[in-house]
């Protein structure tokens, strides 16, 4: 695609020598520009993209966009020099025209939330297709069009060259719809800028991501949320979230829908006939005026809440009520209230609660149908928000029986100096609990302890499968963990297959 026609819609305010070129790629990343590429020089948290744009010139680029305090004439090269007013809403809107605007081909739904996100996509998703409709799916866990797994992700929300380029591929493959999990920093940092979105889901709202290179506040963070919905044709909110609910009074300019449990709306589900087991949650809703018996494959009450949102999105595109119980029977979603099969008949849960809301969250609805303790082994990742380290401590203290404080993703922080910030708050609830540094021998504590009356929780990983420190990431399955400690227990005598 020429130059020219790439910056359609761009604030331009400066740019120097010929811009009739080919581009055959984009990228804000030097390393991944190739021979005939724009390079976008987008400064961050600690590096800035100008000091990189030799080295994306040796790649291949042959134009580059600059940030607006950019002097042109320090820069000792002939390729085109482009200034933008905003160069990661520049590199959003660039990456839409490079792949044609592929958003404006098929229906297009975000979804936003501190939780449940991962969760309410996949169901979305299972909702849609059982109506017969193709979806793709770009989310946290993974990329996907219908069944097939495309590519494996390490983050909520994919850079918006990647997001074109799957949303291309989509429309390749004549997709009905796509659905994009969308966190608060890719809003904030315009990755989804320039996407046409259809409908807006904002599951619910809780202190999470406040931090030096996340958000400064709750009131930027919820902010940044609700500009999600500002960008769709049609919102839907969560109305028993207090914050969320100040959405409708906010966005005014599009249709608002609403789903709760405890309070009036359009979808609500019916308390008084909630079930939770071990394997699945059962409940009624109401919808267009008559109930309808649900059952969902992943027990909790905030099971409930995603559900409605995920029906909620459904309805308006024509699903059934049996349609809707097909799909919500059977849905698994990885890392996400997942049961892990083992040789013990231990009931051990893998979940991705990392908030102080998550815990209380998972801790609660596993109490509804707990027989023997709950066994709750767990830790925080590093360089992310301290403050709520003892908050989420008293939290486990007080809702599991027994606390086992292990490693998460510690990245640059001393693992044992996150576990004590987190003990602070499991000794101020005065549960039992201990203290293991290395995950795998915290979990292996946790199977050794525990009965077929118990419940393990392990929050923290979910679908994640590698574990972080010191800027590389280590291979890290947590149920083939499970699987080998199990082995090794048995062949060493320590504990007893089931039948």
């Amino acid at each position: 695609m020429k130059l020219n026609d790439l910056l359609q819609g761009l604030e331009v305010l400066e740019n120097a020598n010929y811009l009739n070129l080919d581009i055959t790629n984009i990228h804000s990343d030097s390393r991944k520009i190739k021979q005939g590429g724009l390079f976008v020089a987008i400064n961050g948290y600690s590096k800035n993209g100008i000091d990189y744009l030799e080295s994306a010139i040796q790649n291949g680029a042959v134009a580059a966009i600059l940030e607006p305090e950019v002097c042109l004439e320090n820069i000792n090269t002939n390729i085109p020099l482009i200034k933008v007013k905003n160069t990661r809403e520049s590199l959003a809107i660039l990456s839409c025209n490079f792949y044609d605007n592929p958003s404006k081909k098929f229906k297009l739904i975000g979804i936003t939330g501190t939780k449940g996100k991962t969760t309410s996509t996949f169901m979305t998703k299972a909702l849609l297709e059982s109506h017969g409709l193709k979806v793709g799916l770009i989310g946290s866990i993974a990329v996907y069009i219908g069944n097939e797994k495309i590519e494996d992700t390490d983050r909520t929300t994919p850079e918006s060259p990647e997001i074109q380029k799957y949303l291309a591929k989509m429309a390749e493959e004549n997709c009905d719809v796509a659905i994009i999990e969308v966190s608060s920093q890719a809003m904030k940092l315009n990755r989804v800028s320039g996407c046409d979105f259809d409908i807006g889901l904002f599951t619910n709202l809780s202190e999470d991501h406040i931090s030096k290179n996340e958000h400064a506040n709750m009131e930027e963070y919820f902010s940044c949320k609700t500009d999600l919905i500002r960008l769709c044709k049609l919102g839907i909110i969560n109305t028993d979230d207090e914050t969320v609910s100040k959405v409708k009074d906010i966005v005014t300019n599009i249709p608002i829908k609403t789903f709760a449990i405890r309070n009036n709306a359009d979808i609500t589900a019916d308390l008084d006939t909630l079930k939770i087991t071990p394997s699945y949650v059962d409940f009624k809703i109401h919808i267009d005026g008559k109930d309808e018996q649900i059952e969902v494959g992943i027990p909790g009450e905030f099971s409930v809440y995603n559900s409605l949102g995920a029906i909620s999105i459904a309805h308006e595109f024509g699903v059934t009520p049996d349609e809707i119980r097909q799909a919500l029977k059977n849905i698994r979603v990885l890392g996400r209230n997942e049961l892990v099969p083992n040789k013990l008949g231990l009931t051990i849960l893998i979940d991705y609660a990392h908030t102080p809301s998550s815990l209380e969250s998972i801790l609660t609805s596993v109490r509804a149908y707990a027989k023997g303790r709950i066994i709750c082994a767990w830790g925080v990742g590093g360089d992310r928000d301290a403050t709520k380290r003892p908050i989420m401590g008293e939290i486990s203290g007080r809702l599991a029986d027994y606390t086992i404080l292990m490693s998460d993703q510690v990245r640059t922080e001393d693992p044992l100096k996150i576990l004590k910030e987190i003990e602070i708050g499991v000794k101020k609830s005065g549960g039992d609990y201990t203290l293991i540094v290395d995950r795998t021998e915290g979990i292996r504590h946790a199977i050794s302890v525990a009965t077929t009356e118990d419940i393990i929780v392990i929050p923290g990983l979910g679908h994640d499968l590698y574990l972080e420190k010191n800027g590389i990431k280590y291979p890290y399955d947590e149920r083939k963990v499970i699987a080998k400690l199990i082995d090794e227990m048995i062949e060493n005598g320590e504990k007893s297959p089931i039948n």
